[in-house]
């Protein structure tokens, strides 16, 4: 079986303390055919504290200086594992739709095989992971994942990523985290347009593991939404453990596989300067 992972963070990444090299050790024990190191870059937040006055809902600045940091070491360590590991310098890049100019800036570095696009808070509101969700009415919480979708599908317009990132982000915390079992099925159609953007540019989605090891329980997409993908034409699919320890890298990879096996996809695929490279289920 062809193991890959294609999401995962280290010392780089403002909520990780994992060691990049005992990562590296760890994809390497395990045998992996892809390894990605796909620290955070959230667009909203490149610059110092500074240059953000009138904003509230920032926790943590400077992630242009983590950018640079976790690029510059990957790079360096590919040549050093060349042959060892099929070592990808990848990011996982936040709220480009909120800092359009910065995102450019991220997907232009040639030094970077792989971008993860993804959506961890809206304009104006804190990162889903920090929401009190029990203060929130039943129509707020019903708007707020309305606004999810939709700058979901703003980011696949745009499309200048490689696969959307854990595009069920917000239950991870609101089912997961909070309890509040939320029937997205109103916003079928809004995700539809959303990856028949993605298929008309040749992108992917990930199916991301984590939520088999956290309470939401499932990964992230569900496998309705990864047959859906596939149903309208989607090829290029990627999986990711979201480990942002060495004890969960690799973590769910197999049961992720059977899940695209039972969506309907043969095939998976890694990114090398930006190209999909697809290896067999």
């Amino acid at each position: 079986m062809n193991l890959i992972d294609c999401h995962t963070h280290t010392q780089f990444s403002v909520d990780s303390d994992a060691d990049i090299s005992e990562m590296i050790e760890k994809a390497c024990r395990l045998g992996l055919s892809a390894y990605a190191v796909t620290d955070h870059c959230e667009c909203n937040r490149w610059y110092s504290e500074e240059h953000y006055p009138d904003e509230d809902t920032y926790r943590y600045y400077d992630f242009g200086r983590d950018f640079e940091n976790s690029v510059s070491a990957v790079t360096g360590l590919k040549e050093k594992y060349d042959g060892k590991l099929n070592l990808i310098c990848g990011v996982e890049m936040g709220q480009a739709t909120h800092d359009f100019e910065i995102a450019e800036k991220i997907v232009s570095d040639s030094r970077v095989d792989f971008v993860i696009g993804s959506m961890h808070q809206l304009p104006k509101t804190e990162d889903f992971a920090f929401i009190d969700y029990e203060k929130l009415s039943p129509q707020d919480i019903y708007g707020l994942a309305e606004r999810y979708f939709l700058e979901i599908n703003k980011l696949c317009k745009w499309g200048k990523f490689d696969v959307l990132g854990h595009l069920t982000y917000i239950l991870r915390y609101l089912k997961g985290s909070a309890g509040i079992d939320l029937d997205i099925t109103p916003f079928d159609e809004i995700i539809a347009d959303s990856f028949k953007s993605l298929v008309e540019k040749g992108k992917g989605i990930e199916i991301n593991t984590s939520g088999l090891r956290q309470k939401y329980g499932d990964v992230l997409p569900s496998l309705k939404y990864v047959k859906l993908f596939r149903e309208l034409g989607g090829e290029a699919l990627s999986i990711g453990s979201d480990a942002h320890t060495v004890e969960d890298l690799g973590s769910g990879i197999s049961e992720g596989m059977e899940i695209a096996k039972a969506a309907g996809f043969e095939y998976l695929c890694y990114f090398k300067e930006r190209k999909p490279n697809f290896i067999k289920i």
